[in-house]
């Protein structure tokens, strides 16, 4: 990667998402002005239906061959994890194709490498974000719940452990438990959860609250955060920087200008980041989510590991976030992949209304076919990106954007981003 250019003195990055704050965050610490811009407002995206867990030790690449499995079978059972609608246009089936190419064990393992040395920074990268004035909790885990109904559930997540740590990832630190000590812990799971695992050494978070705070912070130390603003595309002025020009419907009606962009807009990256060589394809892998009030409240996060349910409390509430369903960003909800996951998770659960839910949402997690993001300069050094987190932007975020932050100012590169390369 060049660093050879002259340090911008006026940054505008496209997304208010945890990806977007962070990158700016971390240029305003090395001197830079930052103006951000998004299309509804921040955390709009993916950011802010996310479960909220930062968990190093199950941040994994999506394309493995597992994943590969649900996908096949979902074109035969619509309560599948994965969601892929009956009517394929060719953008997807092309996704998709690059997709399962990537599910075999080999370049899993291959990417798990490049997946270890992110997790080693993560929670690194959200302390220095507290530590600089972001003022919103990052809670300890202690631990981090996994509920199985069988042995079949646990076995999938220490296999999982034991493929990282042969890719050269840190040891899990967990502990083998029954049913009886996790509903110890935990009061609202039932019968059904039979044995799990505790997970020591996770985090979590709220992130509305938390992306809230940090874009506060961002405009306390002078940026600017434009909503309602939605780019049409971007013009390379060589020397004279970028220019940004707004779709017709925006708050903002004039071309923004600034000596170079970050594109952080999740699955909205392709349009704009084309025209400069990015070829790689964002793909919305869609999740859902919605808040229950258990009559007892969690106070750890809990992951059913057979049902791909990850879940956490947010103070008075307790989210409930899963699916992956490849389709258009801008589709509507779909209410059928709300129900699949509550009666998923309602077995699992005791003294839980399930009718009685709030805050259902939909959000396009921005997925790339080797499930790597995507981090560095497009063919121009002025067009940086930082996106294609997939289902790990909020765990994985800060870190990104303080390594493209520490890139585009002229600081150490570390060899990892070669691998992020969005011209790879």
């Amino acid at each position: 990667m060049n660093t050879s250019h002259t340090a911008p003195e006026h940054v505008a990055v496209v997304g208010a998402g945890m990806a977007g704050l962070s990158a700016a965050w971390f240029l305003q610490e090395r001197g830079v002005r930052v103006t951000v811009l998004d299309r509804e407002g921040v955390a709009a995206g993916s950011s802010w239906g996310n479960a909220g867990m930062l968990n190093p030790a199950f941040t994994v690449p999506l394309p493995e061959p597992s994943v590969l499995r649900y996908g096949i079978a979902s074109f035969f059972d619509r309560d599948s994890p994965v969601s892929v609608p009956p009517a394929v246009d060719r953008h997807l089936w092309a996704f998709l194709l690059a997709f399962a190419r990537n599910c075999t064990a080999r370049r899993w393992r291959r990417t798990m490498a490049v997946f270890n040395e992110l997790n080693r920074g993560c929670l690194a990268a959200y302390e220095q974000l507290v530590a600089g004035g972001v003022h919103a909790p990052v809670k300890d885990a202690d631990p981090l719940v996994i509920a199985c109904r069988n042995q079949q559930d646990r076995a999938h997540v220490l296999e999982e452990f034991a493929h990282m740590s042969a890719a050269g990832g840190d040891e899990a630190r967990f502990e083998a438990v029954s049913g009886a000590e996790l509903r110890a812990l935990e009061p609202v799971l039932s019968d059904e959860v039979r044995l799990g695992l505790k997970v020591h050494g996770q985090r979590f978070i709220n992130p509305p609250a938390f992306l809230r705070t940090l874009a506060e912070d961002v405009r306390r130390r002078g940026g600017d955060i434009v909503e309602g603003c939605s780019v049409a595309r971007i013009r390379d002025r060589g020397r004279a920087g970028v220019e940004l020009v707004p779709s017709p419907a925006s708050a903002v009606a004039e071309p923004v200008r600034a000596d170079a962009v970050v594109l952080a807009c999740g699955t909205w990256l392709d349009t704009l980041a084309r025209p400069f060589g990015v070829r790689m394809r964002v793909q919305a892998g869609r999740g859902y989510s919605f808040t229950v009030r258990p009559r007892a409240m969690p106070t750890h996060p809990i992951y059913l590991s057979g049902q791909r349910i990850a879940c956490n409390p947010l103070g008075d509430r307790f989210r409930v976030t899963g699916s992956m369903e490849f389709r258009a960003p801008d589709a509507p909800l779909d209410p059928r992949r709300v129900r699949t996951i509550v009666e998923s998770a309602r077995p699992m659960f005791r003294d839980v209304d399930w009718d009685d839910r709030r805050e259902e949402w939909v959000g396009s997690r921005p997925c790339t076919a080797d499930g790597l993001p995507l981090v560095g300069p497009s063919r121009s050094p002025r067009v940086q990106v930082c996106g294609g987190h997939g289902m790990w932007g909020m765990v994985l975020g800060p870190l990104t954007g303080r390594l493209l932050a520490d890139a585009m100012t002229g600081g150490e590169v570390p060899p990892l981003l070669r691998r992020l390369d969005p011209l790879r």
